[in-house]
């Protein structure tokens, strides 16, 4: 079984693009969908309405900069904090242009920074490039394999 892609974003407009772009990449990967920080860090850490989902990390966490309850870098500083999480990868999906987020979510440790394109076709193809990237094309380090055993 294929370990889930957890995009994490607020903005219902920016959601629905980013759940098509996915389709339209075919990638066969569940994506799960939580709308803040503090539901992003809950399925992370297996606790409140997700301490009964499946064991394992996802694929990928695609990460909004700017979350309700706690914002995209304080996520990012627990993931890098935490023995069982700090080598999942984390793309920092944002609109964010300003500088200080840039460099604050590398200090942190963030795989990638993208910055949404305003043009639909550009954001399908990004998000498809991403999902395409970190789901499939990307090694992951030894001990967390690509795939969930089923149970």
């Amino acid at each position: 079984m294929l370990k889930p892609i957890l995009l994490v974003e607020d903005n219902p407009h920016d959601l629905e693009l980013t759940l098509i772009a996915l389709e339209r990449s075919q990638l066969a990967n569940e994506v799960i969908v939580v709308r803040d920080g503090a539901d992003a860090l809950d399925y992370l850490h297996m606790r409140g309405a997700f301490t009964e989902r499946e064991q394992g990390n996802p694929a990928v966490v695609l990460l909004d900069l700017k979350l309700p309850k706690v914002d995209g870098l304080e996520v990012l500083a627990d993931i890098r904090n935490n023995a069982s999480l700090k080598s999942l990868p984390v793309v920092m999906l944002t609109s964010s242009r300003e500088e200080q987020d840039l460099i604050r979510s590398y200090e942190l440790g963030v795989n990638a920074y993208v910055v949404k394109p305003v043009d639909f076709k550009e954001f399908v193809r990004a998000i498809s490039d991403l999902g395409i990237f970190w789901a499939v094309l990307n090694e992951p380090p030894p001990g967390s394999q690509r795939y969930v055993k089923p149970q």
